[in-house]
């Protein structure tokens, strides 16, 4: 997205609620709708298929929300941040709502990579008595079968208060540990208080932070 020429606004944004089972590309199509009815002025590129010229930033899995999720926007004039801040509000879902805007240097790192470190609180159905982490996790990429080492990969021990646990993960150039594939193992090594099998009520990725 690098153009001097440009203005590059970086928004954060929450998505929350029912807007949380939506998929990256509808999130994608959300924001860019309300992009356009905000009035501002956004660059688009080149070619036979000129579109917005905006990115955004780590996807979330479905049902994982987020409160300090990013997408930066090239705009072809300058205006105030405080300005563009009320002209997306004015024309966001409550669920998908922005909630601060910045430039930055046209040089920095895309948003998908800038902040590769988040910050998960899961809330699941039952107060954790005995928390159990695991050291790998199998997953299925490509119609292949991996396994990943957990410990490369969580940046601090993972806590359990009541029927909250929080963790924090660093997605790798190699490849990412998808948080809810992560609780959902916790859960199934894990012992209730009450007995019962944990489940997952919601998970929300709280911050995101530079390596």
């Amino acid at each position: 997205m690098s153009d001097p020429r440009l203005f590059r606004l970086r928004v954060t944004f929450g998505k929350q609620g029912r807007l949380a089972l939506l998929s990256h590309l509808e999130v994608a199509r959300a924001l860019e709708r309300a992009v356009r009815r905000s009035g501002l002025p956004f660059a688009v590129s080149q070619g036979f298929s000129p579109h917005m010229r905006i990115a955004f930033g780590a996807a979330l899995p479905v049902g994982v929300g987020g409160t300090s999720e990013i997408f930066d926007l090239l705009l072809t004039d300058y205006v105030a941040p405080a300005r563009a801040l009320c002209a997306l509000q004015a024309t966001s879902a409550p669920d998908l709502m922005p909630t601060a805007c910045r430039y930055v240097e046209p040089q920095a790192p895309a948003a998908s990579v800038a902040f590769p470190v988040g910050t998960y609180v899961a809330q699941l159905t039952d107060e954790v008595r005995e928390l159990a982490v695991p050291t790998e996790v199998r997953v299925v990429r490509k119609k292949k079968e991996k396994t990943l080492v957990v410990g490369e990969f969580l940046r601090q021990e993972v806590e359990a208060a009541g029927n909250e646990v929080r963790f924090v993960l660093e997605s790798k150039p190699s490849g990412s540990l998808r948080p809810d594939v992560l609780v959902r193992e916790i859960c199934a090594a894990s012992t209730s208080a009450s007995g019962e099998t944990l489940r997952v009520l919601s998970m929300t990725r709280t911050a995101q932070d530079p390596a």
